[in-house]
């Protein structure tokens, strides 16, 4: 198993947090949460964080998009049903058309996963640089140790 820099198990690092609930389906045989839900779960927290980035200053203009191009989730422990599970998210890496959104997830008190997303920026041309407006505001929201 990789090591991983302490900073991404602390919470306070995360300028954003969200509970998402889990379900009776998203067992597996074995009584955890499976692979694929906890998968579904780091996407449900990514959305809001993004949807929550849309309705600031860094909303996208018309023919403009941010695309997933890449997503690898590590997990650190079983989550179980039915406990919440709190997803941390903040920005990583930031490129010249792409960025790096970087998440946990933590269940009763404890990190049971680390999910790594790339996003590119596109306009109606194709790939684009990020938007001034759009690299500021994913600034503010750099996983803390990053700043």
């Amino acid at each position: 198993m990789p090591s991983f820099d302490p900073a991404r198990l602390d919470l306070a690092n995360y300028a954003h947090q969200i509970f998402v609930e889990t379900r009776f389906q998203d067992l597996d045989p074995l009584g955890h949460i499976n692979n694929v839900a906890l998968a579904g779960i780091f996407e449900n927290g990514r959305v809001r964080f993004n949807h929550e980035m849309t309705h600031s200053t860094a909303r996208p203009s018309a023919g403009e998009r941010w695309l997933v191009a890449r997503v690898e989730v590590n997990y650190l422990a079983e989550a179980h049903f039915p406990a919440p599970i709190l997803i941390g998210n903040a920005i990583g890496q930031i490129g010249n058309r792409s960025w790096q959104i970087l998440s946990v997830a933590f269940q009763n008190d404890r990190p049971v996963g680390l999910c790594d997303s790339t996003l590119v920026y596109q306009s109606s041309q194709g790939k684009s640089a990020i938007s001034d407006i759009l690299r500021a505001k994913l600034e503010t929201l750099r996983l803390r140790t990053l700043r």
